[in-house]
């Protein structure tokens, strides 16, 4: 064993002895996925997705292979061992998977006909960094006894729709909440060719029933097609109830946060939410709710930038976000996934970030994130383990139980500047504790990415999980919701799915420990029919059987101590604070003895339109680049055409935050994208 992950130790003073001394992660590539050439070649690998490839019920890691095969990795339960079953044989169904000539990066999985089975989506980026690639990518549907590229099919080569751009993550979202899904493409564009990509399904062109699927790029339909350096994407309902939002972090740009309108469309309110990031270059990505408030945090990292882990603090209909990283977990490095979970089932969520040795060594790192009451979550950073890996090129990663024992499994690929095989890890702490894993179905009766799921527990509340449809960089976790819950229990499950509607579930203690699945409610009466469920502290059942918050304020209005009497209702509990008086932009600190500063910003309180900075006492407003504030403080276009003489050598048109010129006949624009020059 390397010393490494315990030299690590000596930087983490804040830790009690066992999280100081027990090592996160042991090693068992030698005994599960032995290095050799047809499972676990030594080559360079990048993205890692999780699905079930040959619909046996069991959960198989689909592998993108840069030069050299995709593998796709089954469990042997009888002999312990993660071995390919994507062969070089092409009587094997799964042959066309390996897609040899491919350079693939990125990869996902999702149902995008309807049929009930996981179509597998390869992103890839032959001799290009950017902009147009020379091969294009690969969706492979299982179709005639064996897996085929819908892509080359003639319907879609005559419709022009394969992505030929040098992309770098892919992944999968219900946009309109149908159950059929589209496959959106992080493009890394190169001027004005390759802007994001959005591919899914023509249904008035397409037969499922006889395997005819025709496909179309519906990213400008949907608002997203933006060009910038894409990087990481995640989806799940971020800042919608239920609906499935996109958050993209970039590179050489501005992240995207797109919220879904509820039509199929887009809107991005990176900027007005506070996570725009436009300095920083984005990577790894994942969704948690890390202070179980209900909301959807997000925590991402950047390439040898600040690392960020944003709270949700949305209110009043204004989305906001701010960023809580410590120094420590903030620490810049060359990051490529960041995976969100409970590794040691102990109730609380850990953050992975998966390192590449650039430029020298580079170890992997995990942090606990621990909600506290009425502050924000505690973030201490653990003992790797033997999952350090300073010297390893990592470039994907990913979590799976594939051997069953209730414990999450952490799968690392490696490659770019140096060749080198797969590695496998298993998590030491938490045997013990408490777990329950829940799978949703959409209607057709695959993986219900993007579907949120909550589990109420008698003892830690609600928390959350997102059914991933990618995440991490390049890589897709698998479609379940896995809960650590150490000695607690949960008494009810509730399932959101994309469309709006929901199921809940009570559960019993003999219920732990085991794996869970929740069909899609066919019609709304099924959703919605009165449960007995408990729901445990802070919150109490509807008439329709949810579990929803109580105000505590409300139903007992002397709960509060006379030192402390102004009541303030939270999620799942209350707090009491002093009716100290303070003047406008200061509230009453939570021991009242002093005045604090309000943050209107990411409270969203203030009326920026468009930008909100806190300062003391007060906040302040600024406009995106070519608008300005009026005198009510909202942001108004500034007209260049008309303000600006020599904006434009022949004609100007005026846009909205921008401008663009013109030149009369005969005439073309020069490279200034100012000047005219004889055509």
């Amino acid at each position: 064993m390397s010393l490494w992950p315990w030299l690590l130790l000596l930087g983490l003073p804040g830790l009690s002895p066992a999280q100081r001394w027990e090592p996160m992660f042991s090693g068992v590539t030698k005994t599960v996925l032995p290095p050799d050439y047809e499972n676990n070649p030594t080559q360079l690998n990048y993205g890692l997705a999780v699905t079930d490839v040959d619909a046996d019920g069991n959960l198989e890691v689909v592998v993108a292979g840069y030069n050299g095969p995709n593998l796709v990795l089954k469990y042997d339960q009888s002999k312990k061992v993660l071995y390919n079953i994507a062969v070089d044989d092409r009587n094997s169904p799964y042959y066309a998977l390996r897609d040899r000539q491919g350079n693939a990066i990125g990869v996902t999985a999702c149902d995008i006909d309807g049929d009930g089975r996981e179509e597998i989506y390869f992103l890839n980026t032959n001799n290009a960094f950017s902009g147009l690639a020379t091969y294009s990518d690969k969706l492979f549907k299982f179709r005639n006894g064996r897996f085929e590229d819908l892509l080359s099919d003639d319907i879609n080569v005559q419709r022009d729709v394969a992505n030929r751009m040098a992309g770098r993550s892919v992944a999968c979202l219900d946009r309109k909440g149908t159950g059929r899904y589209s496959i959106y493409i992080a493009n890394y564009a190169s001027g004005n060719v390759g802007p994001h990509a959005l591919i899914e399904m023509d249904e008035a062109a397409s037969d499922v029933s006889k395997g005819i699927i025709a496909l179309s790029n519906v990213a400008s339909q949907a608002g997203v097609n933006k060009f910038t350096g894409g990087r990481g994407v995640v989806v799940g309902p971020i800042v919608s109830q239920t609906l499935s939002d996109i958050f993209c972090d970039n590179e050489y740009g501005s992240n995207f946060l797109f919220r879904n309108n509820g039509d199929g469309t887009f809107t991005d309110i990176a900027a007005q939410a506070g996570l725009e990031d436009h300095l920083q270059h984005g990577r790894g990505v994942a969704l948690a709710d890390f202070n179980r408030d209900g909301k959807t945090d997000i925590v991402y990292g950047n390439w040898n930038g600040p690392h960020r882990l944003f709270l949700q603090t949305s209110a009043n209909r204004k989305q906001r976000f701010k960023d809580i990283a410590t120094q420590k977990f903030a620490m810049p490095s060359p990051v490529r996934t960041v995976i969100a979970a409970d590794f040691d089932n102990d109730g609380e969520l850990e953050v992975f970030f998966n390192n590449i040795a650039y430029r020298g060594p580079s170890a992997n790192r995990v942090f606990r994130v621990s909600r506290r009451e009425h502050a924000d979550p505690l973030i201490e950073e653990l003992n790797v383990g033997e999952a350090a890996e300073p010297d390893g090129r990592g470039t994907g990663a990913t979590v799976t139980d594939f051997d069953g024992d209730g414990r999450l499994d952490l799968l690392i690929s490696h490659g770019e500047s140096a060749a080198q095989p797969l590695s496998v890890f298993k998590v030491n702490p938490g045997s013990a504790n408490n777990w329950l894993r829940v799978i949703p179905r959409t209607r057709f009766g695959a993986f219900a990415r993007g579907a949120k799921v909550v589990a109420y527990t008698k003892r830690g509340g609600p928390h959350t999980r997102i059914i991933d449809g990618g995440s991490g960089y390049l890589c897709e976790m698998e479609p379940v919701a896995h809960f650590g819950l150490g000695k607690d229990v949960v008494t009810s499950v509730e399932v959101y799915w994309p469309d709006g509607r929901s199921i809940a579930r009570p559960l019993q203690t003999s219920d732990m420990k085991s794996v869970l699945e929740i069909p899609y409610p066919q019609d709304e009466v099924e959703g919605t029919q009165p449960t007995e469920v408990e729901c445990g502290n802070g919150f109490t059942a509807n008439e329709n059987g949810r579990c929803i918050d109580v105000d505590e304020c409300t139903q007992f209005p002397s709960v509060c101590t006379r030192d402390r009497p102004v009541c303030v209702n939270t999620y799942g509990g209350y707090k009491c604070r002093s009716n100290k008086r303070c003047s406008q932009g200061y509230e009453p600190s939570e021991d009242g003895t002093a005045c604090v500063d309000v943050d209107e910003c990411s409270l969203g309180l203030s009326e920026c339109s468009h930008r909100c900075t806190n300062t003391e006492g007060s906040f302040s407003c600024q406009c995106f680049p070519g608008y300005r504030l009026n005198p009510s403080g909202q942001c108004e276009d500034v007209d260049e055409c008309r303000e600006q003489n020599e904006a434009c050598e022949h004609i100007c048109h005026n846009d909205q935050g921008s401008f663009h010129c013109h030149c009369q006949l005969g005439f073309k624009l020069a490279t200034d994208k100012k000047s005219c020059q004889r055509a």
